[in-house]
C-alpha cells in the first residue's frame, strides 16, 4: 500500500454523488476513494468537470486504514508542480521497464539474471531510469563506472539505452565579426576557432564554428540544457576573442536566437 502524503497515479472507475472511485496504477489496481470535499476548494457542482471514467489523474494519499484496506485521496491538495513531477516520474518508470524488457530479450536473461542486473545498477544510481539515462548520455564512460557489470552486457546495455532514451538538446549561437590584418591573420583566425572547438567539456557539449564569408563566422554550442550551453558559449567566445586580440585583431559578437531540439546525445 502507498504511504500517507504520497502522490499516486490513479484511474477513475466510477463517479458517485459523494466522490470518485479509482484504482491505483502503481499498486496493482488497488481500489481507493476521492471524496467530493477533496476534489476542489469550495462547492463542486459537477464532479465530471474534474474526473471522468477511464481518466488518469494524480492524487495525494491523505488517509489509510490498513485493517479495512481503505485509502482516501485528495485532488485539491495536489499542486500543479507536483502533478507535473509525478507524471514525469511515472513516464520514466515506464520507460525503464521497457528498457529492462528489451535487455532481457537481447541478452536472453531469466528473471534471476534481470534482478541481479537491476541490483548492480541500483547500487550505482537512485533509479533504473537514472542509470539508463546516464548510459544514453555518456555511453562507455558511464558503463565503466558500474562495478560488477558483466563485460558481455556492456555493448548491448549502451545500444538499448541509446535507442530507447532520446536526449533533449538545446542550441545557442551567435555571429562573430573577426578582423586580423597581420600577414598571418588567416592562420591566427583558424587556430583561434579550432581551439574553441576543442574546448568541449565532459558533459557532452558540442562547440562548432562555421565560416559565413569574410569577416563573419558563426559560433554554435549544443548541450543538454541552457545553463550548460550558455556557459560553454561564453567560454568559447572569450577564448576566441582573447586569441584574436592578442594578435591585435578586432572581435565583435552578436548573439542569435536560441533553439531547442530533440536528438540523440553526442557520443
Amino acid at each position: 500500500m502507498p504511504d500517507e502524503g504520497e502522490l499516486v497515479l490513479a484511474t477513475v472507475t466510477e463517479i458517485s454523488p459523494h466522490g470518485v472511485y479509482v484504482t491505483l496504477d502503481e499498486y496493482g489496481r488497488l481500489p481507493a476513494f476521492l471524496h467530493i470535499s477533496e476534489i476542489a476548494t469550495g462547492w463542486v457542482r459537477d464532479i465530471e468537470r474534474y474526473a471522468k471514467p477511464g481518466q488518469k489523474i494524480v492524487l495525494k494519499v491523505i488517509r489509510i486504514n490498513k485493517m479495512r484496506k481503505e485509502i482516501d485521496l485528495s485532488l485539491r491538495q495536489v499542486s500543479g508542480e507536483e502533478r507535473k513531477e509525478k507524471i514525469i516520474e511515472v513516464k520514466k518508470s515506464e520507460k525503464a521497464k521497457s528498457i529492462v524488457e528489451a535487455l532481457k530479450k537481447s541478452l536472453n536473461l531469466d528473471e534471476g539474471a534481470i534482478a541481479k542486473l537491476e541490483n548492480i545498477l541500483l547500487d550505482q544510481y537512485d533509479t533504473l531510469y537514472d542509470a539508463f539515462d546516464d548510459i544514453a548520455r555518456r555511453g562507455q564512460k558511464a558503463i565503466q563506472r558500474i562495478e560488477g557489470l558483466p563485460q558481455n552486457y556492456a555493448q548491448i546495455l549502451e545500444t538499448v539505452s541509446a535507442e530507447k532514451i532520446t536526449i533533449p538538446i538545446v542550441e545557442v549561437r551567435g555571429i562573430m565579426d573577426i578582423r586580423v590584418k597581420t600577414p598571418d591573420g588567416i592562420e591566427v583566425i583558424r587556430n583561434a576557432l579550432h581551439s574553441a572547438e576543442e574546448s568541449r567539456s565532459s558533459s557532452g557539449v558540442q562547440v562548432k564554428t562555421t565560416y559565413l564569408g569574410t569577416p563573419k563566422y558563426r559560433l554554435t554550442v549544443k548541450a543538454e540544457n541552457y545553463k550548460v550551453a550558455e556557459r560553454a558559449l561564453q567560454n568559447a567566445r572569450e577564448k576566441i576573442q582573447a586569441a584574436i586580440e592578442k594578435s591585435r585583431g578586432k572581435f565583435n559578437f552578436i548573439r542569435e536566437g536560441s533553439r531547442k531540439q530533440v536528438e540523440s546525445a553526442p557520443a
